[in-house]
C-alpha cells in the first residue's frame, strides 16, 4: 500500500447498485464529504442475476458521480470479499447506509464479520438514510420499473432510461 494511501482517509462504499437509487447517491455524496477519497465498489455477485449488467452499473455510477461533482470518488467493479477489495484500494473504512432497525441488525453483523476476517484494520461507518429517501429499495425499483410505474422519485433520469431500455418499457 502506498504511503499516500495509508495517510489518506479512504472509504469503500460497496454494493450491487442494481439499480443505483437516489438513496445510494445521497449516501455517496455524504460519504464524499467525510473522507478524502471514496471508492464505490460495484460488486459482481455470481449467486444473483442482476437486471443491469455490471459494466452498465459502473458506467451509470461514473456518470452520476461526475454530475454530482465529486472528483474524489472513483467507481470500480469487484468480485470476492468486500474486505479484500477494501485492502486492495487502501480503504480503512467501509461505508454502509441504514434505513431501519432491520438494516442495522444485518449491517452490524456484517461489520463484525468483516472486522474479524480482515487482514487490515477496517471499520464500518453507518450513515442513516434521509427520512425522505429511507423507503427506497433497489428491489422495489426493479418491480416498479417492470410494471411501467413512475420512477422519478426513486432514481435519476439516467437510471430510469437504463431501466426502461433494459425492460423494453420505454
Amino acid at each position: 500500500m502506498a504511503k499516500e494511501a495509508r495517510s489518506a482517509r479512504i472509504a469503500l462504499y460497496p454494493g450491487s447498485f442494481d439499480p443505483p437509487t437516489r438513496g445510494h447517491l445521497d449516501l455517496l455524496a455524504r460519504a464524499a464529504a467525510l473522507f478524502d477519497r471514496v471508492v464505490v465498489g460495484v460488486v459482481e455477485n455470481p449467486s444473483k442475476t442482476p437486471l443491469l449488467a455490471l459494466e452498465e452499473r459502473v458506467a451509470i455510477l461514473e456518470r452520476e458521480v461526475k454530475a454530482l461533482g465529486l472528483p474524489a470518488v472513483e467507481v470500480r467493479a469487484f468480485q470476492g470479499l468486500t474486505v479484500d477489495f477494501a485492502e486492495s484500494v487502501g480503504a480503512g473504512w467501509i461505508v454502509r447506509g441504514v434505513r431501519s432497525a432491520v438494516d442495522l441488525d444485518d449491517e452490524v453483523s456484517m461489520a463484525l464479520t468483516n472486522r474479524a476476517v480482515s487482514k487490515i484494520s477496517v471499520e464500518t461507518v453507518f450513515l442513516p438514510a434521509r427520512a425522505e429517501l429511507s423507503f427506497i429499495r433497489s428491489r422495489l425499483v426493479r418491480e416498479i420499473a417492470a410494471r411501467g410505474g413512475a420512477l422519478a422519485p426513486l432514481v435519476t433520469p439516467e437510471v430510469e432510461k437504463a431501466l426502461r431500455r433494459r425492460l423494453g418499457k420505454g
